[in-house]
């Protein structure tokens, strides 16, 4: 299966949206804008390209990191999983949407300058966790610290259209 992961330098266009969907998963939503810059030696000048505009998904940890670092206007620079949504507006006209989703964000640092704070995940009781993990039995699906199981990532993977389903 081929999948198109695109690297992004841009400028973050709206706010980050947060919502929770499913069982507490958190998606952080925002639009960002890359404008291509080319040298013309006949004009002597930096002369810009059209501007793209992609809308970024960001999952669960990196979600909730994006929702607290970045602002409207912030350079960043973004790697993920490139798709096209196509849908129709109320006048019917068909309209395209680039959506990113994000495995990687960063404040691009030849614009200026971040600092770095470690978020750690929850504690998690470890004891607990396993005792869990057992009763579940083998075979069964397993718990992560971070409270997804095995099934959920199939089921995600599914839904992306990662996993085939046998017929």
């Amino acid at each position: 299966m081929n999948e198109n992961y695109v690297n992004i330098a841009g400028f973050v266009g709206t706010d980050v949206e947060a919502r929770t969907v499913g069982e507490g998963a958190t998606v952080a939503t925002f639009r960002v804008a890359s404008t291509p810059r080319r040298w013309s030696s006949k004009e002597r000048e930096w002369i810009d390209g059209e501007t793209n505009w992609y809308t970024v998904n960001a999952w669960r940890m990196l979600g909730r990191n994006c929702c607290d670092s970045l602002r409207k206007g912030d350079p960043i620079t973004l790697y993920g999983k490139l798709s096209v949504q196509v849908w129709r507006d109320d006048a019917g006209n068909e309209r395209s949407t680039l959506v990113v989703d994000a495995a990687c964000i960063g404040h691009d640092l030849n614009r200026g300058r971040s600092t770095f704070e470690r978020v750690m995940p929850e504690e998690v009781d470890t004891n607990s966790l396993a005792a869990s993990n057992a009763s579940l039995g083998v075979g069964g699906p397993q718990v992560s610290s971070d409270g997804t199981t095995i099934d959920d990532l199939v089921d995600r993977e599914e839904a992306d259209g990662v996993i085939a389903q046998a017929s």
